[in-house]
């Protein structure tokens, strides 16, 4: 097997092997014709060949040489030049904010790590891709964040680029303390070692210090909605989460059937649940762990009132820009492929007035660039009824909503179509029923641990042991009642709750339905403290296989709960948890 991936620097040491083999093949050659030489003298020699075969023969030598050295020639010239634009663009690994490497075997690496470059790029980074092959532990060292494009060979192997990488800088005992890294893995499902470098790669760099951007993307052959989650994790590491989707969603036009503000009253940002109906007559299945891609659109008074600025009419039929699976799923385009110009507007950026100004309708449409998808976790299973969300309302600095989050939250009408498609998180999916289930989590978080305990609850598992935080008991515990019911009824063995802005006198008493019979617990602190608080109890439900799923912020919670676990179950405990599939993480 050899997943897509090779870089520039990674066919290097291909192109030196067969330029190598060339030379040796040429030698071979002379030493033929040199031997062979001698016997045009022997009696067994009729007769030289006519002149005329001769000459050509010389011509079809001349030709081959001179064609091999004009293809070395203009291969040292494209590589000089590439060196060149990247030392224009790309400044030392040290000058750039980000450090774009890549190795497999066949090229599509290559060319997701330039499209990764060319959207930090984008987003006012200063980013430059190297091949593995490029690479020693002094650039790595000296890189501020690094992102690893990693293809697998084999069984499991690193891809011939990257052998010397692994075999120079992937030693035991490096260390690499504070660089900021997150690996995106390519490989192929059907094989056994599925992303196995990438998961090697990961592992290292972990146990050198290293600091996860965020969790270890796996792309299963191509797969358009893993590298659209790819892309939501650098627009956020970025803060540039307007950057185009590089394959759009197929989106299909569900209907928002209801949504409230959870936690009225509480200094934090608003946190909204959002229940969602199926386009009528479609049936809609996923599992506890996918993710809800959303389509957002614009403020429809910030669309009406561009439009009246430019004095252009909200009706007008526009051609719709091509965007393969979005337009028609999502009802955007008519059957001719237009639609009013207020509505593509909706679902693009729009654009700065004064450069706007004086364009025709059409002219307008032509070069507007559409919207990214936002991604939130499933709160639901489908046995519930409708699809449910929870989300938090954004503010930017200036006060006004984010484009998401202000869709959702603000804009989009109760009854109103939402541009919705499901994505399955494999990684993110339950485990067996019979295994004891830990869920931690914080804030949102609680959305997509909601799910995994109504699909083991409703498959008859009850061994399930729910950590959450959040700031104040009384506004900000999201599904408390749903959750206390469940543990009153025994399908929750365990609660423990920490919210981090209450006093030690109100953290004390349990929330509203939580039986009092100690399976129970209230802690000051955040949730990573809750668990450590149960240290003991942690040992013996992993001892006995439970799975640690955790859902919720990347930034101190999630590290947080990963350092209780080292710390109690120790490094090898949880690098064979890992292996396993027993402890898994959706943060962000």
């Amino acid at each position: 097997m050899s997943a897509p991936g090779e870089s520039r620097a990674a066919r290097a040491a291909p192109r030196d092997r067969a330029r190598v083999g060339n030379w040796l093949a040429l030698f071979a050659l002379a030493g033929t014709a040199a031997a062979l030489l001698p016997l045009h003298g022997d009696r067994w020699w009729i007769a030289a060949p006519p002149p005329a075969r001769s000459w050509l023969a010389a011509l079809v030598a001349v030709a081959w040489v001179t064609g091999s050295a004009g293809i070395l020639w203009r291969a040292r010239r494209a590589a000089r030049t590439r060196e060149a634009a990247d030392a224009a663009s790309g400044e030392n690994a040290g000058d750039s904010d980000w450090l774009v490497l890549h190795a497999s075997q066949t090229g599509y690496a290559e060319d997701v790590a330039a499209r990764t470059t060319a959207a930090l790029r984008s987003a006012g980074q200063r980013a430059r891709p190297r091949g593995l092959a490029q690479v020693d532990l002094a650039m790595l060292a000296a890189a501020r964040r690094v992102l690893f494009i990693a293809s697998t060979t084999g069984e499991g192997d690193p891809p011939d680029p990257a052998l010397a990488f692994v075999r120079d800088v992937m030693r035991p005992g490096t260390l690499l303390p504070g660089l900021q890294y997150a690996v995106l893995a390519l490989g192929d499902r059907s094989y056994r070692h599925y992303c196995g470098f990438g998961h090697q790669l990961e592992r290292w760099l972990r146990d050198a210090g290293g600091e996860a951007l965020f969790d270890l993307v796996e792309v299963d052959n191509g797969d358009p909605a893993a590298l659209r989650h790819w892309q939501h994790h650098l627009g956020v590491a970025t803060e540039a989460t307007g950057l185009p989707d590089w394959s759009p969603a197929e989106y299909q036009a569900w209907t928002l059937a209801g949504r409230v503000e959870l936690n009225p009253g509480s200094p934090g940002a608003g946190v909204y649940e959002l229940r969602l109906a199926p386009p009528a007559g479609a049936a809609a299945s996923w599992r506890a762990g996918d993710i809800a891609e959303i389509g957002p659109r614009q403020s429809p008074a910030a669309v009406t009132a561009l439009l009246a600025q430019l004095r252009l009419d909200p009706a007008t039929q526009v051609r719709v820009p091509e965007t393969p699976g979005v337009a028609d799923s999502a009802g955007m385009a008519d059957a001719a492929g237009t639609a009013s110009l207020a509505d593509v507007l909706g679902r693009s950026h729009l654009p700065d007035p004064a450069a706007a100004s004086g364009l025709a309708a059409a002219a307008l449409a032509a070069v507007l660039q559409r919207l990214p998808h936002r991604e939130y976790s499933i709160a639901s299973i489908p046995s519930e009824g409708d699809m449910r969300l929870l989300l938090r309302r954004m503010l930017r600095p200036d006060g006004t909503p984010g484009i998401g989050s202000g869709w959702l939250c603000d804009h989009v009408a109760v009854g109103g179509p939402v541009a919705l498609r499901i994505r399955a998180n494999r990684n993110f999916r339950g485990p067996d029923t019979q295994r004891p289930m830990l869920l931690i989590g914080n804030g949102t978080g609680i959305a997509g641990l909601r799910a995994h305990l109504a699909e083991r609850i409703a498959a008859g598992a009850r061994r399930n042991w729910l950590l959450f935080g959040e700031r104040h008991a009384d506004r900000d515990f999201h599904f408390g009642d749903r959750i206390a019911a469940w543990l009153a009824a025994g399908e929750l063995a365990r609660l423990d709750l920490a919210f981090s802005r209450d006093s030690t006198g109100a953290t004390a008493t349990l929330p509203a339905g939580a039986p009092a019979d100690g399976r129970a617990g209230v802690h000051d602190g955040h949730v990573q403290d809750a668990l450590r608080a149960q240290a003991a109890r942690l040992r013996a439900w992993v001892d006995e296989g439970a799975a640690v799923y955790v859902c919720g912020s990347l930034r101190g919670m999630a590290p947080g709960v990963d350092g209780v676990l080292r710390d109690v179950i120790g490094r090898a405990g949880v690098d064979a948890m890992l292996a396993d599939g027993r402890y898994r993480r959706d943060v962000y």
